[in-house]
């Protein structure tokens, strides 16, 4: 067997030293994304000891780029989409233009030619997408009102990056770089004018969104649920990677549209399906393998010696990118009539720059428009920018915590009439206390939500998923629409004040952080929570959950007492031999009422008519409306 291996040397030390770094940083309370960047300057070209293949790890990262923007798309459609297209459209647009002038402005002032400012001010332009995807779903913004103007954004950027791609080798000439021959433009068209070039352009992206909306919408998920008939796990993962690796693979190749883009409308279409859920769970591990090492590629670029040789420069193109653009974008959202947290996200997620960037500046020097020191200039713009905006992201979510104004305790009259509090995140307080929150509105939280409503107890939902929200809404339950690892949805649903927490999201280590924080908020909390495993129920407790409830447990004793129950001569003793008398701890009674609140196979119980006291008694209430069936989200 060979043992010179490139491949292989590339994945395995990109991951290893990433793994290390990362847990480093994640020990050091940074982000891990600190650590990817440093493993990638470690095994770059510039730094001495193991080099990795800088040019294997970019076409790996690709895969990366394709698989995080096919998950975004499953988890949008077409209506979200156009819902931001008043502000992403003209928004984005605006953004670009502000930051090219801003990178030209620079460039001139370092004494370059015009052609060269305007490469280097579109490179300082556009975002990275794995940047921002990841900051927003970090913190489960994706589907928020911010993270689909985010995305429609990113898509807006990403239509015009393809535009300059094609135009520059045209006016490259006349910019006073190198002729078009051979350039991407020249090979397509041949010798055609600039608006022949555009309009051939323009046309190619139309038809690809067209053949996606009118044949893919019907194909994709028709293969989809055909697949998931054969009753294959292994062939429906393999029917999701082929078809974001193929579509987006095809539209570069056809259409000439990005990676990024193909995969993120080969996503979108499926979204309308009911297996949206399952493809997405199915991508997620090669998704985030591939994305670290996209940002192990990123490090790979960058040679360290010029913060020595041209420290004053870098100092101005990163104050571009983290300064300029975010006041940019910020201004932008605030003149579209956004309030100031959806300026402050947005603004947050574009201070950076990524992929794009670094084809820009490749294509900018083959054309002769960019000198090397652009080229170096962009590429330590990228490694600071995406280092600090973690730090961003917390900077801005102390600032929301520290305006955001906690409710006043019930019954504390003030002396005088307060000023009321200025809004700054339009979360609204409920007027509950002595009430029952629950987090998720998933399988389990929806049959645990309906059925304390039929019973008549004051519940509360924090919920972020769109579809979620509106059924909550339509079945006259009240919601916090927000993230609950956040403080001010926390503060928004008074779980000060709250009687008790129900954690129905399915992963038991993401309901340990709301935890925490809830029970810093209420140390007499009754807190419960659900679990898939002992890790999850022995980090539920540590971290303070009163009621843990591990679900394949709770159908293994309903199982066994059906059994059990169904057996014509059952024995005195409930426990078969060889088994764990743990499962039989609890009268049939008791496993029957386990079972049915757990909900996995039952009906919502049937609604509690609620008496006041000293009144008549009342005719049955009729049970309240029930919410509309959702796709399934854990």
């Amino acid at each position: 067997m060979p043992h010179d291996t490139p491949l292989i040397s590339t994945i395995v030390g990109a991951l290893v030293l990433a793994f290390i770094l990362g847990a480093l940083a994640q020990r050091m309370r940074i982000s891990p994304l600190v650590g990817y960047l440093l493993a990638g300057v470690l095994v770059g070209p510039f730094t001495p000891g193991f080099v990795a293949d800088q040019h294997l790890a970019l076409q790996l990262a690709e895969i990366g780029v394709i698989l995080l923007m096919f998950g975004v798309g499953l988890h949008f459609s077409l209506s979200d989409l156009l819902s931001v297209r008043a502000i992403a459209i003209p928004g984005a647009v605006a953004q670009i233009g502000v930051a090219t002038l801003m990178g030209m402005g620079l460039a001139w002032g370092m004494g370059w030619p015009i052609g060269g400012g305007i490469v280097f001010g579109l490179a300082l332009s556009v975002a990275s997408t794995v940047v921002l995807l990841r900051a927003l779903q970090e913190r489960r913004l994706v589907e928020s009102e911010q993270g689909r103007i985010a995305v429609g954004w990113l898509i807006v950027e990403d239509l015009a990056m393809v535009l300059a791609l094609v135009l520059l080798p045209a006016v490259s000439e006349a910019l006073g770089g190198n002729a078009a021959g051979g350039g991407a433009a020249h090979h397509f068209f041949g010798d055609a004018s600039i608006w022949m070039t555009l309009a051939i352009t323009l046309g190619k992206v139309a038809a690809f969104v067209v053949l996606m909306l009118v044949v893919g919408r019907k194909v994709i998920p028709w293969a989809m649920h055909w697949v998931a008939h054969t009753g294959s796990r292994e062939l429906f993962r393999l029917a999701v990677l082929a078809i974001a690796l193929g579509v987006a693979y095809g539209s570069a190749v056809l259409f000439g549209v990005s990676f990024a883009l193909g995969a993120f409308f080969a996503g979108m279409v499926l979204s309308e399906s009911p297996l949206s859920h399952r493809a997405a769970e199915e991508t997620l591990p090669l998704r985030d393998a591939f994305a670290v090492i996209f940002f192990v590629s990123v490090g790979m670029l960058v040679d360290p010696r010029i913060v020595i040789e041209h420290p004053l420069p870098l100092l101005a193109t990163v104050a571009v990118v983290l300064v300029g653009k975010s006041v940019a974008a910020y201004a932008l959202v605030r003149m579209f009539g956004y309030d100031r947290s959806t300026g402050l996200t947005i603004s947050a997620s574009l201070a950076q720059i990524g992929e794009f960037s670094f084809i820009l500046a490749a294509l900018g020097m083959d054309l002769g428009l960019l000198p090397k020191e652009g080229r170096d200039l962009i590429l330590a713009a990228a490694i600071v920018s995406i280092l600090v905006n973690p730090f961003c992201f917390i900077l801005l979510d102390r600032f929301t915590a520290r305006t955001a104004q906690p409710a006043p305790v019930p019954g504390d009259a003030p002396d005088a009439p307060a000023k009321p509090p200025k809004p700054v995140r339009l979360l609204p307080v409920t007027d509950k206390s002595d009430h029952t929150v629950i987090v998720g509105y998933g399988r389990v939280g929806r049959l645990v939500c309906e059925g304390l409503h039929s019973a008549g107890m004051p519940i509360l939902v924090i919920e972020d998923a769109k579809d979620a929200v509106e059924a909550l809404r339509g079945a006259g339950i009240e919601v916090i629409d927000a993230n609950a690892a956040a403080q001010d949805a926390l503060l928004a649903a008074k779980v000060q004040y709250a009687r008790r927490l129900i954690l129905a999201i399915p992963d038991g280590f993401e309901a340990g952080s709301v935890l925490k924080k809830a029970r810093a908020l209420n140390p007499d909390l009754e807190i419960i929570a659900r679990a898939h495993s002992e890790a999850e129920v022995d980090h539920l407790r540590s971290n303070g959950a009163g009621f843990i409830i591990m679900g394949e447990r709770e159908v293994a004793r309903g199982m066994l007492a059906h059994v059990l129950t169904d057996a014509p001569e059952p024995s005195s003793d409930p426990t078969p031999e060889g088994m764990d008398s743990s499962l039989f701890d609890s009268t049939p009674d008791a496993i029957e009422t386990t079972v049915a609140a757990a909900g996995e196979t039952e009906a919502a119980p049937e609604p509690v008519p609620a008496v006041e006291a000293n009144a008549e008694p009342a005719a049955e209430a009729p049970a309240p409306p029930r919410a509309p069936e959702t796709v399934a989200r854990d």
